[in-house]
């Protein structure tokens, strides 16, 4: 048997920002949708079950990715240990992770509104060694993406450079929004 579909259903970005708590004006509305709409439900209860696996690999270190600012707090409402750096677009920050770092995020600076597509690159400058992500989720209404980069391999990094770069790809064409520069130093432990 086939569930049936909700011809009112809740945008993702709804459910989302319910679970969150980020759009308390509609929340009653979107409980009592939910409360007769079992395809909604569902869709919730699918959300919930990711975030929760996130939360797993996030606690186990093993999470590279974009996240939104309000899931970053909703991590460190959960008790995550997260150690943020804000940087500015063409900027650099001073940066390390310590063991008691569950979470690392950067928040890129950079003018979204305009933009349709959005890559963003990571450079280990030390080794040469270059990861793009194509077609990252980001708020074009927010003036930042924020980076998770997977805690275990920060923690493997020797000091030295990393550079991350957004591009906004249109039509084809690449134009760079901002590069950010990180002089990460390896944590050596209590002196």
């Amino acid at each position: 048997m086939t569930e049936p579909v909700c011809i009112r259903a809740i945008p993702t970005s709804g459910l989302l920002d319910y679970w969150l708590g980020d759009d308390v004006a509609a929340e009653a509305a979107v409980e009592e949708h939910l409360m007769g709409c079992v395809h909604c439900s569902a869709r919730l209860e699918a959300l919930v079950r990711v975030a929760r696996g996130i939360r797993r690999a996030t606690r186990a270190g093993h999470f590279h990715g974009v996240l939104s600012a309000s899931f970053v707090a909703a991590l460190r409402g959960d008790g995550l240990r997260v150690r943020e750096y804000h940087v500015p677009a063409n900027g650099s920050v001073a940066c390390t992770v310590t063991p008691d770092d569950d979470l690392v995020v950067s928040h890129l600076r950079a003018p979204l509104r305009d933009v349709q597509r959005l890559d963003l690159v990571f450079e280990d400058l030390p080794s040469g060694t270059e990861l793009r992500m194509s077609d990252v989720p980001f708020d074009p209404a927010a003036d930042a993406v924020v980076l998770a980069p997977d805690v275990a391999m920060l923690r493997e990094f020797d000091t030295g450079l990393r550079r991350a770069r957004l591009i906004a790809v249109q039509d084809g064409a690449e134009r760079e929004l901002g590069s950010y520069t990180f002089d990460h130093t390896r944590f050596a432990g209590p002196g």
